[in-house]
């Protein structure tokens, strides 16, 4: 009597969290009011192939289900920065602003919703110092599949 072969559980891929950490000179923004030459981006998927860490032109690799977590830093101590909003299709991510519990600390967070992301381009908008109006990279990062 043959026996069927056994068949292997199908095992679904677990997607680790991708940080992306922006970090951005506050006083050569203030003093250049733009963005252009004062945004160091980085993210923690270097071993997914990930490319461009230091610059502005950051490209992130990305599959579907992949939560993207946006944060930033201020390169001098004492320099009020936060990430006001991100500007991306939101067919493909929609981010949520979200605050650390009992902080006032926000970071940004969604899910990539699609597999076939080729080349998506998005862009950061910052509040910065006591500005009181928001300033958006002029280049652009990128999540791609």
């Amino acid at each position: 009597m043959a026996t069927k072969p056994r068949q292997r559980p199908v095992i679904q891929s677990q997607q680790r969290p991708i940080s992306i950490t922006a970090v951005l000179d506050v006083v050569g923004v203030l003093a250049s009011n733009n963005v252009h030459g004062h945004l160091y981006m980085y993210d923690t998927n270097k071993a997914g192939g990930s490319t461009g860490f230091g610059t502005e032109e950051l490209r992130t690799r990305v599959r579907r289900g992949d939560q993207i977590l946006w944060n930033v830093l201020a390169l001098e101590c004492e320099a009020y920065v936060a990430i006001d909003d991100i500007v991306v299709d939101r067919e493909v991510i929609e981010p949520e602003r979200k605050v650390y519990p009992g902080t006032d600390v926000a970071y940004w967070v969604g899910t990539v919703k699609k597999d076939d992301v080729d080349s998506l381009p998005y862009q950061l908008k910052f509040r910065v110092g006591t500005r009181d109006e928001p300033i958006t990279a002029t280049v652009a990062s990128t999540l791609v599949g």
